[in-house]
């Protein structure tokens, strides 16, 4: 699981993002910074197994979707939604609602760098749990996701980072060659239609 954290440079302000696991790693890699904020992409256990250690150690308010409260119980400080900004000190981030892999995921943008959370793999978009969910994955994806220009970088919660422009190819020909109507689960860009 990645955890990121996002800093101000100029005040030395930063936030935690999805703080999965190990606490002591992740407080590291704040030292020397005020955490301001704890932000999360969606509430999965493996995005929030450190939540209540990292908040009792930096006091940090955190931000949720009020979707993945609902769903998943996580308590949250402040509410998530579509065209939010987040300020970090002087940095500004966007926040995107990309429902599909959860109902409240959320992704933040800091100008062409975007955390996108569990939406999207380099390879594949993320795990669903039933076709409706993949449907409305597939719906984010072509409404949301790949309307960003082609040099955006994404930063997913598991695996390496990639660039809206390399996967772009690879998910049109899969959404153009179609897919089951009970199609869910681990998916890849080369899934058969037949899967």
């Amino acid at each position: 699981m990645n955890t990121y954290v996002i800093l101000c440079d100029e005040t030395q302000t930063s936030a935690i993002v999805d703080p999965g696991d190990d606490t002591d790693t992740i407080l590291a890699m704040t030292d020397g910074t005020q955490v301001d904020k704890i932000l999360l992409t969606h509430a999965h256990a493996d995005h929030v197994g450190a939540l209540a250690e990292v908040k009792a150690a930096t006091g940090a308010a955190i931000y949720l979707h009020p979707a993945e409260k609902e769903r998943f119980g996580v308590t949250f400080d402040h509410p998530l939604a579509d065209g939010d900004v987040i300020t970090i000190g002087n940095a500004r981030l966007d926040c995107i609602h990309t429902p599909g892999h959860t109902p409240g995921m959320i992704c933040f943008r800091l100008d062409h760098r975007i955390v996108v959370g569990d939406t999207i793999f380099v390879g594949g978009p993320g795990r669903t749990w039933s076709p409706q969910e993949f449907a409305q994955t597939m719906k984010t994806l072509q409404e949301i996701v790949f309307q960003w220009p082609g040099e955006t970088e994404f930063y997913p919660g598991h695996g390496p980072s990639g660039t809206i422009g390399r996967e772009r190819a690879d998910f049109e020909a899969f959404a153009a060659g179609g897919w089951l109507d009970d199609l869910h689960g681990d998916v890849t860009w080369q899934s058969s239609p037949s899967q």
